[in-house]
């Protein structure tokens, strides 16, 4: 049911008429979209375009989790979370991306994969899309942190350790607790031996 009410939702479009680039970084760009909204009337309408970024559930074969704890800059803290990062220009796709953050963080490579799903975190915002893997069957590397991860401090916490750390808001990094819940409520589905 809740698939076909998701196919089959119908709701007034909005029109983009034109577009500016109004300032450009390196991680992102801010456009100024001139548009007609649903209720005919045109308007501004200012959002940030992002190439992404994907979030990984590295688990171990002891059931335990990568997670790192860093300083977030935007934040003004140091916060629990699970290695992420963004898609650059140079990455094949966002698993290779995982791939790479995933090793370059904290040293670990997986040999198998698996897409979670994609996280909206601010719809009305960006259209960014953080992208959420699962890797297991890990082996154990050397990380080769970037010079603004010097900070970064990787913890192997068991699921339920990280799960409870999601649930007291421990964790608040959208593609973390996406990820986290869905490994999570996968384990309390799978049917029991």
């Amino acid at each position: 049911m809740l698939d076909w009410l998701m196919d089959h939702e119908h709701h007034p479009s909005w029109r983009r008429l034109g577009t500016r680039t109004v300032r450009t970084t390196p991680w992102f760009e801010v456009h100024e979209d001139s548009v007609v909204r649903p209720d005919g009337v045109q308007d501004v309408y200012h959002h940030v375009v992002s190439p992404g970024s994907i979030t990984v559930v590295a688990v171990d074969d002891a059931d335990r989790v990568a997670v790192t704890r860093q300083w977030i800059y935007t934040h003004a803290n140091r916060q629990w979370r699970l290695p992420a990062g963004a898609i650059d220009a140079t990455d094949a796709s966002p698993q290779a991306a995982a791939e790479r953050e995933l090793a370059e963080e904290t040293g670990v490579r997986a040999a198998r994969w698996h897409a979670i799903g994609r996280v909206n975190g601010a719809d009305s915002f960006t259209n960014h899309v953080d992208h959420v893997f699962l890797a297991t069957d890990l082996t154990l590397g050397t990380a080769s942190r970037e010079a603004a991860e010097a900070d970064l401090d990787v913890h192997w916490l068991s699921l339920q350790e990280a799960l409870d750390l999601v649930a007291k808001g421990g964790i608040r990094h959208a593609g973390s607790v996406c990820g986290l819940l869905s490994v999570g409520i996968r384990r309390e589905t799978a049917p029991r031996p």
